[in-house]
């Protein structure tokens, strides 16, 4: 599989919906396969909450596999053999796109704590730049699953023209109470954190690690189901000779323990901050003041939603919802309830029967 990654600079900057604007912004990007003569074979998939550019293979020996990798790849549902496929790390990332580990070039200082809003619709915004430096005028999909779904959506609703299908899964059109409530005690956890300085720990030479896997602890509650987690642990106590932590008693403090702390190593805690609330704050009904029929009638894109029955955060009702408002306004929409063994992560895997879908909707008219 033909990957090739690049660090792309945008010089003619980008107004953000928060009123502030970057003069100029760097997007990570990774792509897989060849963009054929006609230019119509191109994919743009977008990522979810922790993850970036990387979602199929490996770039280097010492790479973990990309997060999309059983989905993207040579004869697999996105196949790499057939179609052009473009991941970019989206905007306030900790992946090499322009974000609070960026150098801001007005101050030459670190943005850290200062790196503005962003949103969902910032990121399409982004990525349709991205779209038109590529020589792509039409994608033949947009997919994603979770943030990444709601990207996909946004981008059938702000630029129906430009894109052919949207592949939406495990997503909904806005997050709800309790999504947003868990998202806050998260956020809460990394700024009681004592090193996280009010945001401005770089300059501390310090980094809020202790908070940042709290929240991913929290995190990972919610990507999973009490029945998932019952099947995987029970009350399985943790051998002691594999404890990660001295106070561990159970298998599944065990594996939240070390999901945190692994996460805690690699990702930045203002990222943290910035992506959850572009997650509680989208809302694809926003600009039709609360109605998605009204909002979704701009859609031209064949819709293909998928849900799965052990989805906690994003429970396949949210799936039928945008089905439903879909249908009502004659758009193109079939959607799909799967078993799910993974909670909400279940998008990331590929069973027999998600392939099938995936590739039927891709060769479908």
């Amino acid at each position: 599989m033909k990957t090739k990654t690049e660090l792309i600079k945008f010089n003619q900057g980008l107004d953000l919906e928060s009123g502030a604007r970057l003069n100029t912004f760097d997007l990570m990007v990774e792509t897989y396969g060849e963009l054929n003569k006609d230019k119509d074979n191109a994919i743009l998939v977008c990522h979810a909450f922790s993850g970036n550019h990387h979602a199929a293979g490996k770039s280097s020996d010492n790479e973990a596999l990309g997060w999309w990798d059983e989905v993207i790849g040579p004869g697999k549902a996105i196949d790499t053999d057939k179609f052009f496929v473009v991941c970019s790390n989206n905007l306030g990332g900790c992946s090499g796109s322009s974000g609070p580990l960026s150098i801001n070039p007005e101050t030459n200082e670190l943005y850290g704590k200062d790196f503005p809003l962003v949103s969902v619709t910032d990121w399409v915004n982004s990525q349709k730049l991205l779209s038109d430096y590529l020589g792509i005028s039409k994608w033949h999909m947009v997919a994603g699953g979770s943030l990444g779904g709601m990207q996909a959506l946004q981008w059938a609703i702000s630029y129906p023209k430009k894109l052919k299908k949207a592949g939406i899964f495990a997503t909904a059109t806005k997050s709800s109470t309790q999504n947003i409530a868990m998202n806050e005690v998260g956020r809460e956890a990394i700024r009681k954190d004592k090193n996280f300085m009010e945001g401005d720990y770089l300059n501390h030479n310090v980094k809020p690690k202790s908070g940042l896997k709290t929240a991913r602890m929290l995190g990972h509650i919610t990507y999973s189901s009490e029945d998932i987690m019952d099947q995987k642990f029970g009350r399985k106590f943790q051998d002691i000779k594999s404890k990660i932590e001295g106070t561990v008693d159970y298998e599944v403090e065990n594996y939240l323990q070390y999901k945190g702390e692994k996460f805690s190593d690699t990702f930045d805690a203002n990222s943290y901050i910035l992506m959850t609330k572009a997650m509680d704050g989208y809302d694809a009904s926003f600009s039709s003041n609360g109605s998605l029929e009204e909002v979704m009638k701009r859609i031209k894109a064949k819709l293909l939603v998928v849900g799965f029955d052990s989805d906690w955060l994003y429970p396949p009702k949210r799936s039928k919802e945008i089905q439903l408002a879909a249908m009502n306004v004659d758009v193109q929409c079939s959607c799909v309830i799967l078993k799910g063994e993974q909670g909400h992560d279940s998008f990331l895997f590929a069973s027999d029967r998600y392939v099938k879908i995936i590739k039927g909707f891709l060769d479908s008219k």
